[in-house]
């Protein structure tokens, strides 16, 4: 039978769509000028089915341009990979691909260095869009990326830097590398691991990158039968997390080994004196035998690193199911205040959503948006009502199905007022199936 991943709310649409003076109920506040951009899979032209793999679904990238209080456009398109190309008739774009592995990336889309990159982890290289989502090409960042690239970045908001690990299953070793704000990269430090690992996430501090090294990882028997993603849950992996100096290599990675379980991703991470805070999403487990179905519900936990005792303290803050976790990324590696994630009350340990959670830290209180049955609740982008505002003084992004209409909502509500009206609701013309990472670029 087909993968559940192409029936119901995640079968792929079939047609690129350009839409202008997008519908709103409400208003777009004034100041939001730029794209929310949307990404995820959405195959082409599948020739089996029963072995289809979400996570390998070919990239499409789903936009709404924002300007003067109006829904300008919205555009749906996919990514030209070879093999997306080929299937719709076009040639290629072409661009330096790493060992000849190409890919439509599928996972994150985000702009930096006055560019657009849609990223996916793994040995694939971003592929570069255009302002209208236009494929460019698959991308080095001007031949210094050495391999692959990954999925999640992390940007240090003082140096406007990316840093990012990478691994392929062809490696005996993660690849961290640092993206200059002009879009080169200008440091890689390999990092040795065994039974080659997943690594989805990063987290950062002002003193270290710390590093996920943990039980999912590449699987000879699953790779043997033919498995287009042939990762697993591995018992006998230990799980640990690395310390890496910001200014260090391989040799001054600190390991600390924790109890067994999966990161996907990271909200935060900051210095706390000679200790670190790391907030994040924890799956128990997950992808036994490389099954996307049936893992234990993820959580919402703290952990406090200590580096010189070489400990681990975790904490489940939250027991609820929620994923994506966000937070305002003008904090990224300093301390925050406010966390949101997307929550799955209603089917937990899945990666669709039905509400919205946000957690504040000092407090301790976390307040729940919930939305109606049905409605595939998209990861929440927090956006600033200004560059100088307040870390809760903006506005939260997330698509959200509308059973009625059949279609896809963009809901904008403010972050101050979590649970009050929307302030806008962008009526897109079309569904956009549940995916993963978003962003907002701003055009200024």
């Amino acid at each position: 039978m087909p993968s559940p991943f192409l029936e119901g709310p995640y079968a792929p649409v079939t047609e690129e769509t350009t839409a202008h003076d997008v519908p709103v109920t409400g208003r777009v506040p004034a100041g939001l000028d730029g794209r929310y951009l949307r990404i995820g899979p959405n195959p082409l032209g599948l020739e089996d089915p029963e072995s289809y793999h979400w996570f390998l679904g070919d990239g499409m990238v789903h936009g709404v341009r924002l300007r003067d209080g109006r829904a300008e456009w919205y555009r749906n398109r996919w990514v030209r990979s070879r093999r997306v190309a080929a299937g719709l008739g076009e040639p290629w774009p072409e661009g330096p691909v790493f060992d000849d592995f190409d890919f439509a990336p599928n996972t994150n889309v985000i702009g930096h260095a006055g560019r657009t990159f849609a990223l996916i982890e793994g040995g694939f290289r971003p592929y570069e869009l255009g302002h209208d989502l236009t494929t460019v090409g698959p991308c080095d960042f001007g031949g210094t990326l050495k391999g692959g690239y990954t999925a999640h970045t992390k940007k240090d908001p003082a140096t406007g830097e990316l840093h990012a690990i990478a691994y392929y299953f062809g490696w005996e070793h993660f690849q961290y590398t640092v993206l200059s704000a002009a879009g080169l990269v200008t440091r890689s430090v390999d990092i040795p691991v065994s039974d080659g690992p997943m690594v989805h996430d990063l987290a950062l501090t002002e003193k270290y990158v710390i590093v996920y090294d943990l039980p999912v990882t590449f699987s000879m028997p699953l790779a043997a039968a033919g498995a287009s993603l042939p990762y697993a849950w591995n018992d006998e992996h230990p799980a640990r997390i690395g310390l890496l100096p910001r200014t260090g290599d391989a040799s001054d990675v600190r390991w600390i080994d924790i109890e067994p379980c999966w990161v996907f991703h990271t909200m935060n991470a900051y210095d706390d004196g000679d200790r670190i805070v790391l907030d994040l999403a924890k799956f128990p487990s997950f992808m036994r035998d490389g099954r996307l179905e049936g893992n234990p519900p993820p959580v919402l936990d703290r952990w406090t690193i200590d580096p010189a005792a070489g400990t681990v303290a975790q904490r489940t803050l939250d027991d609820r199911s929620q994923e994506f976790p966000r937070v305002d990324e003008r904090l990224t590696s300093r301390p925050h205040r406010y966390g949101y994630t997307v929550a799955s009350e209603s089917s937990p340990g899945e990666l669709v959503g039905d509400g919205l959670l946000k957690r504040d830290y000092r407090t301790g209180r976390t307040d729940v948006r919930r939305f109606p049955a049905g409605s595939a609740v998209g990861e929440a982008v927090f956006v600033p009502s200004a560059p100088d505002a307040a870390e809760d003084d903006g506005y939260l992004m997330a698509l959200a199905h509308d059973t009625g209409r059949g279609a896809t909502d963009l809901v904008i509500i403010s972050a101050q007022d979590f649970t009050g009206p929307p302030i806008a609701v962008v009526h897109l013309p079309v569904r956009v199936p549940p995916g993963f990472h978003g962003n907002w670029l701003p055009d200024n």
